[in-house]
């Protein structure tokens, strides 16, 4: 008699129940478990869970001292700070055989805690769930594929990728294919949908896109992405890069966010093909975006996070002939030298790079967002013009404000705006006083510029 089978778990049965869960992580092998959560800067922090205690991340958690980690607020003398598996986000690593992650609220004292970056989204999420809406989030993150070479110095990962114009080339494209067709097919593993891969507009810089969804998987695919780049290029011997601006005569790497918020019976609340201005922008569209713009100054701190990050955020060109890269608050009818550019019936905000953190920077967003809605405040008309060429009086005569040009002035513009610095709630002192720390440190720094200037200069 022939010895009846199980049918192997699915990834969609496995996130139902802990015993399905425990079902899948035995059929796929799985011997640990990574418990995944993100620190303030929106770097993945994992312990490794023997698969025999999965169950403990979904009820007590894996502990971690809060001390250790940055931005969590907590002293070496205080409570543990406690990672507790949201179920619905298991996933296998497919990079890692025997491996599988699932994603984490932090808690304190058994209690969800203020500083964990996704229990700050969720704060905000629960503003939006009182209106019956859901944001809806497509991101786009860009990064670099490099080698180091031995004297410490950086080039792209293929040394052919030379061309001053180098966007969409097949040849860059074609010879980073087996970096690229092996993050793909890991993505896909677990379901994230990925649907095109290009080459950037700077040598060894690429973009995958994949399907947008709730704001809150989009996050944490951005992470899980960002983990399984880095470590297929350590696989083969290179660098996968997040860094905003590695190259000062190359574009930067952005992480464009694209928004539309839905309820139970519209898909899409940003939409209206009546829209006068022919964006397909409804007055809810129209709100949110003025909200945006408004709190554009504060948002720059948590979109753009780093000292690197102005570097990529300026007024001028790259080799390229662009940077890509938004310099002033305005908004346009896909309009790329904007702030904000408008396809069709939903809002892209070109504002983020690679560097941020996710759940940090969409929960700004949702706060801008929403003061714009609350406060019905207007956008003004859009600048569908190339923003490059005007010159400073032009950019003063229309009343065009420039966006901060500085970690220290995005801080100054955060810790004056009550909306983008509730959003952080606890954690805005800590991102602003560490934030700091990091301006001070690079302000005292020597660079090699400075050497090769005033070395003899004087």
């Amino acid at each position: 008699m022939k010895a009846e089978t199980c049918p192997v778990t699915s990834l969609e049965e496995a996130r139902k129940s802990p015993e399905a869960a425990k079902k899948f992580l035995k059929d796929n092998d799985v011997r640990f478990v990574l418990a995944q959560f993100v620190d303030i800067h929106g770097v993945a922090k994992t312990k490794s869970v023997p698969v025999s205690h999965f169950e403990d991340i979904l009820t007590t958690g894996a502990g971690f001292a809060g001390f250790a980690v940055w931005g969590l607020g907590l002293g070496p003398h205080e409570a543990d700070y406690t990672a507790v598996g949201d179920l619905s986000t298991l996933s296998l690593v497919p990079w890692q055989p025997g491996y599988a992650r699932i994603v984490c609220y932090g808690h304190v004292h058994g209690k969800p805690y203020p500083y964990d970056s996704r229990v700050i989204l969720k704060t905000q999420l629960e503003r939006l769930k009182e209106r019956g809406w859901t944001l809806y989030t497509g991101l786009e993150p860009e990064f670099w594929l490099l080698r180091k070479e031995a004297d410490g110095s950086i080039h792209p990962c293929q040394p052919t990728d030379n061309l001053d114009k180098p966007c969409y080339d097949y040849k860059g494209l074609s010879r980073s294919r087996m970096f690229l067709e092996r993050l793909v097919e890991c993505l896909q593993a677990v379901g994230i949908d990925v649907y095109q891969i290009d080459h950037e507009d700077a040598n060894g810089q690429f973009e995958v896109n994949y399907t947008y969804t709730e704001c809150m998987t989009s996050a944490d695919h951005f992470i899980f992405f960002k983990m399984a780049a880095c470590e297929i290029a350590h696989e083969l011997g290179l660098i996968c890069s997040f860094m905003p601006k590695p190259f000062a005569n190359r574009t930067g790497n952005g992480m464009h966010v694209h928004l539309s918020i839905g309820d139970e019976k519209t898909k899409n609340l940003f939409f209206d093909d009546a829209d006068k201005r022919g964006m397909g922008l409804s007055k809810l569209g129209y709100h949110f975006l003025a909200g945006i713009l408004a709190h554009a100054p504060a948002l720059t701190a948590i979109a753009a996070p780093s000292v690197n990050s102005y570097k990529r955020l300026v007024v001028g060109r790259s080799l390229s002939g662009a940077t890509w890269a938004p310099a002033y608050i305005t908004y346009g009818d896909n309009n790329r030298t904007s702030m904000v550019r408008i396809p069709y019936g939903r809002l892209e905000i070109r504002l983020p790079d690679s560097s941020c953190n996710p759940y940090l920077t969409t929960a700004a967003l949702i706060a801008a967002g929403l003061d714009g809605i609350d406060r019905e405040l207007e956008p003004g008309e859009p600048d569908n013009i190339n923003l490059y060429e005007l010159s400073a009086e032009e950019l003063k005569r229309r009343g065009i404000r420039v966006l901060p040009q500085s970690l220290k002035e995005a801080l100054d513009q955060l810790e004056a705006d009550p909306v983008v610095r509730g959003a952080l709630g606890a954690a805005a002192d800590e991102f602003i006083n560490l934030k700091r720390m990091e301006w001070v440190e690079y302000h005292r720094h020597v660079s090699d510029w400075e050497i090769q200037r005033y070395l003899e200069f004087y």
